[in-house]
């Protein structure tokens, strides 16, 4: 496997968490940044492997915020399509991690399109979806060894999806109001929930423990982020609404029409992961979905990030996402942002990725050029350090399980 330890230099550096650095050098050591500077200012370390990124790009690896790579596999049809556990409206206690086929060719792809990091998500089926973990795109011989962070967030869906699950089985919920009772009732279950547990334990009682009421008290003790699918600007006031009542932690997922509320966002700092863009208008609630609709809501000062809700778009298209939402009114700096320190920080990722700085991992990727232009591809990709995919001869070469842990 490639060294973990490298040099990059001679690139025009873009950490995105401050300005871009001409003539720059990167130094990864045992996995994790030490210095990011011009090269004036940055020493290579004697006998570190050096690439040299003369006319290149050199960002930090993208982050796809709101994915389901592995959990709903490429070309494998209902055989590799664990996104949804649409047999109970609460299926808090499931996690996502529990589902991902490490081999998932969209892993592959991702590493083609630069992104090194994803949240993988639960899907969008029931109103109370299940536990997502942040993991990198390659480097472990099991999952548990791309694991990022475990503790991340509950998946939760209001609006037609749910309503279209449940209704379709003739069983509650079957509305929006039904949506919201359930999420509503999880949440005092769990309150009480809390209370007894905490009560049983200062009496040194015993406590039987419930798997669901748990999680949801993560979510209830800030540990875990709430993320809520949500397209119409109606269903954004009810994940609002929902979030005073609990006091969690709110990242609105897709916002078709979050623009239209723009202002109410920004003032209440809620973050939101935009997208899939390349997509029709496929159902009632996506009427208003626009790309531009992303600079609207930028503009108005609410947190963007930017997802490809893979496999709904291809993880690889990412960055074309971006590319036309700059080309839609985006400005540039906003758009990198969106791939990398925006999603870090609001789901609390920013401890180990997001940027070129030191301290964080070394998930580096050397580009042709500019990658929002999209003649620009991601030519050398590395995890921690390790050279995972490069582009080679006029095709893509990933560094497959068989040579890493030979």
């Amino acid at each position: 496997m490639t060294s973990t330890t490298i040099a990059i230099v001679n690139g025009y550096v873009v950490p995105v968490s401050q300005e871009p650095i001409e003539n720059g050098v990167v130094v990864v050591r045992d996995g994790v940044i030490e210095a990011v500077g011009a090269a004036g200012d940055v020493r290579v370390p004697d006998g570190v492997p050096v690439i040299d990124a003369a006319g290149k790009w050199v960002l930090p690896g993208f982050i796809e915020s709101h994915g389901h790579v592995g959990i709903h596999e490429e070309a494998n049809g209902p055989a590799g399509d664990d996104t949804n556990e649409m047999t109970t409206p609460n299926t808090a206690a499931v996690r996502a991690i529990d589902a991902i086929n490490i081999d998932d060719e969209g892993f592959r792809d991702a590493l083609s399109g630069g992104v090194t990091s994803v949240v993988v998500k639960p899907g969008s089926g029931n109103p109370i979806g299940g536990q997502t973990v942040a993991i990198k795109t390659w480097g472990g011989r099991i999952i548990d060894e791309q694991v990022i962070h475990e503790a991340v967030s509950v998946k939760s869906a209001l609006g037609e999806n749910p309503k279209r699950v449940y209704g379709g089985k003739n069983q509650t919920p079957s509305t929006r109001l039904g949506v919201a009772m359930i999420i509503r009732e999880a949440f005092v279950a769990a309150q009480n929930y809390r209370t007894q547990r905490d009560n049983a334990e200062l009496e040194g009682k015993p406590f039987d423990r419930d798997l669901s009421k748990e999680t949801l008290v993560r979510v209830l003790d800030g540990e875990l982020a709430w993320d809520q699918h949500t397209h119409r600007h109606d269903d954004i006031a009810t994940a609002l609404r929902l979030a005073d009542e609990f006091g969690y932690r709110l990242v609105v997922n897709h916002g078709t029409e979050a623009h239209k509320i723009a202002d109410v966002l920004a003032e209440r700092d809620i973050p939101v992961i935009f997208g899939p863009m390349f997509t029709s208008r496929s159902k009632v609630e996506l009427r208003d979905r626009a790309i531009a609709n992303l600079a609207v809501l930028a503009q108005a000062g609410v947190r963007v990030a930017i997802t490809t809700d893979h496999p709904v778009v291809p993880i690889n298209f990412l960055i074309y996402q971006a590319a036309l939402a700059v080309k839609d009114g985006l400005p540039r700096q906003t758009a990198l942002e969106a791939l990398t320190v925006n999603p870090a920080a609001f789901l609390r990722l920013d401890d180990r990725v997001g940027s070129l700085t030191p301290g964080l991992d070394g998930d580096v990727v050397v580009w042709s050029g500019d990658p929002l232009d999209v003649n620009s591809r991601a030519e050398r990709v590395f995890i921690g350090g390790a050279e995972v995919y490069s582009w080679e001869d006029g095709q893509g070469r990933v560094v497959e399980r068989s040579e890493r842990f030979a």
